[in-house]
């Protein structure tokens, strides 16, 4: 068992472009930089040792041989020609384990229950090529230099459909709206910033099950939904993933959540809704893991971090969400405010290599640049600030 001190941190020297880091993940962990700057890699390189048992029967499952070589298994894993973000001096630990390749790929002292069910449950960022025609696709689909993350999570949501489907009755059975799946609140948001009173069925007359959104009485295919819809409906399937219907508040087996930039696609307030799911996540008892390029997340986090210091209950967010007061979400917001941690993490592009900092305080008043402008994200929305006042100023000299 991890000690205490080193429980949910994770640290690396040269793994691929990043140069060293330490990670210490809260109950919400943000992770914001440039792009191409280890983010992801970062956080795949998490999974696989979190689920590394589990990931390997997977593989071995569908037919992958690596035959015990680590480049091998980091270009079926990674991608395609990823073998080289391992280096000779490489060095990851996770809690109070130091991984080398040989450890990495060890499979003693495994247990049948840890290949059995995934820990960690990783949303990409490409998610939306997933579906092929409105309908998740098989895990053997894809390409074998395909990253596992992509594979794994299109297999999850397939299997998830088909279990819907084989409870349903008739030609189409409805995915959105839904009782019983999220709350009544949440399901309005969904619909007011993403929907705009469309629903979602999943439709068996043709022969072959498809998506299809139904406005104004025509059901319109995958392929014309807007950009925000297309990029929102995995988001989508992986909440019923999360969320069982009942009093059951999460999946018993898994304890990590990740989202890659939720925020691909989707209108502001759209963000906003997501934003909701994912504190609603960590009210259930997730460690929800987010990466992103929009500010708007890190604003969420800001405001929290402030409702702390002012021992608030939380009530403040429904304004902020622009929500009228309800039950649920009180006791969402309240768990956030009184009871969760947060944290973010920028990737600094340096010139010897991308170097990890902690910038949770979020102070945008603070002499470190990368806190003040918040990895960066605050910095144009700053500058033109500066220019606007300074016109100002200069107009009524």
């Amino acid at each position: 068992m991890a000690k205490k001190s080193d429980q949910n941190i994770l640290t690396v020297h040269n793994l691929a472009q990043i140069k060293e880091g330490s990670v210490a993940f809260g109950d919400f962990t943000l992770v914001v930089g440039a792009q191409a700057s280890g983010k992801s890699l970062l956080l795949q390189m998490l999974k696989l040792l979190v689920d590394r048992h589990q990931i390997f029967d997977t593989l071995e499952l569908n037919a992958y041989d690596w035959g015990g070589k680590l480049d091998n298994l980091f270009n079926m894993y990674f991608g395609e020609s990823m073998a080289g973000i391992w280096k000779e001096n490489t060095t990851v630990r996770w809690e109070d384990k130091t991984y080398d390749g040989k450890a990495i790929m060890n499979k003693k002292g495994r247990k049948d229950e840890d290949a059995k069910e995934e820990n960690m449950f990783y949303i990409p960022a490409q998610r939306v090529v997933t579906l092929s025609q409105g309908f998740p696709r098989h895990f053997n689909s894809f390409e074998t230099g395909d990253p596992y993350i992509l594979k794994s999570f299109s297999e999850t949501m397939r299997v998830l459909m088909e279990k819907e489907s084989s409870n349903g009755h008739g030609g189409q059975e409805k995915i959105f709206p839904r009782t019983g799946k999220m709350s009544d609140a949440i399901r309005k948001q969904l619909n007011d910033s993403i929907f705009y009173g469309a629903s979602i069925k999943l439709d068996k007359s043709s022969g072959r099950k498809r998506f299809l959104l139904r406005v104004a009485g025509s059901g319109l295919p995958f392929m014309t939904w807007s950009a925000g819809q297309k990029e929102f409906m995995p988001l989508l399937l992986s909440m019923y993933h999360l969320i069982p219907s009942g009093k059951i508040e999460k999946k018993p087996n898994i304890d990590w959540v990740v989202i890659e930039e939720p925020e691909m696609g989707l209108h502001p307030k759209a963000i906003q809704t997501v934003m909701l799911l994912a504190l609603q996540l960590i009210k259930r008892g997730y460690k929800v893991i987010i990466s992103t390029h929009s500010p708007v997340l890190l604003e969420l986090v800001w405001v929290i971090n402030t409702l702390k210091e002012y021992k608030s209950d939380g009530k403040e967010l429904f304004e902020l969400f622009d929500l009228r007061k309800n039950e649920d979400l009180a006791k969402t917001f309240e768990a956030a405010v009184q009871k969760k941690t947060f944290k973010t993490w920028y990737f600094d592009r340096q010139t010897d290599g991308v170097h990890i900092r902690d910038i949770s305080s979020l102070d945008a008043g603070s002499d470190n640049p990368a806190v003040a402008q918040w990895g960066g994200l605050s910095e144009f929305a700053s500058r033109a600030v500066d220019i606007i006042s300074k016109l100002a100023a200069n107009a009524e000299k």
